[in-house]
């Protein structure tokens, strides 16, 4: 084979390679558009005050892009079922989200995750529940089905590592319940109370420039080497 022939047999995949890497960059590019939506939608939803939770209607249209991270508020009370705990690390160390059974005035369930206990301190009089009526503010987060990363829920043994709300209500015998639970804020007790609500932290990564860049620069670069070796064999 000359080495005319193998030039030409290179060229190929050389060229596929820049489009590949450029391609790379174009849908980061996409992603960052994305992204920048997204974190715009959640700091003025954060900022608002907080509507009405949405009820079994509006159940099919509560998504990732359209309702995760919205304040809301529900009115109604705690059910008697027992709360389940679930497995977190947070700014205070490691312990469990104590999700609570709740019945909207409207007549639906769904869980309210009222915050925040240590390892030692498990046993429910530590995190009594309010009594009779209320309501309670916070943020509407998304069922967390499946577990966690290697870690399965395991409802019959009452391990728990994800807020899984469709899992939790069957556990519990509660029928159908909100596909989202209710994160509550700091305002649900006292700060020197259990459970400590309010420690959820809202932030999203966002090194989709840097990546897009990249990928340009990558595929930039590959386009120019092979210009110059073409360039190089066609002198030689």
């Amino acid at each position: 084979m000359s080495a005319g022939t193998r030039k030409w047999l290179l060229l190929g995949p050389g060229l596929l390679a820049v489009v590949l890497l450029a391609g790379l960059g174009v849908w980061q590019v996409q992603r960052l558009g994305w992204k920048n939506a997204l974190i715009a939608r959640v700091e003025a939803g954060l900022a608002a005050q907080p509507v009405a939770a949405p009820g079994p209607e509006a159940w099919p249209d509560v998504t990732f892009d359209t309702a995760e991270y919205r304040r809301i508020t529900v009115r109604g009370h705690y059910l008697p079922e027992s709360d389940l705990l679930v497995m977190a690390v947070t700014v205070r160390g490691p312990g469990f989200w104590v999700m609570s059974p709740f019945e909207t005035q409207d007549g639906w369930r769904l869980f309210v995750n009222r915050g925040f206990v240590p390892q030692d301190r498990q046993d429910p009089a530590d995190r009594p529940r309010p009594e009779g009526n209320v309501e309670v503010s916070g943020l509407l987060r998304l069922s967390q089905p499946d577990g966690a990363f290697l870690r399965s829920n395991d409802p019959e043994g009452g391990r728990w590592f994800s807020r899984d709300t469709a899992a939790m209500a069957e556990s519990l015998g509660l029928g159908e319940a909100a596909p989202y639970f209710l994160d509550a804020d700091a305002t649900a007790g006292a700060a020197d109370n259990l459970p400590l609500g309010g420690l959820t932290i809202v932030t999203f990564p966002n090194n989709h420039l840097q990546y897009a860049l990249t990928w340009f620069a990558l595929s930039g670069g590959l386009a120019f080497l092979l210009f110059w070796a073409f360039r190089r064999s066609g002198e030689d």
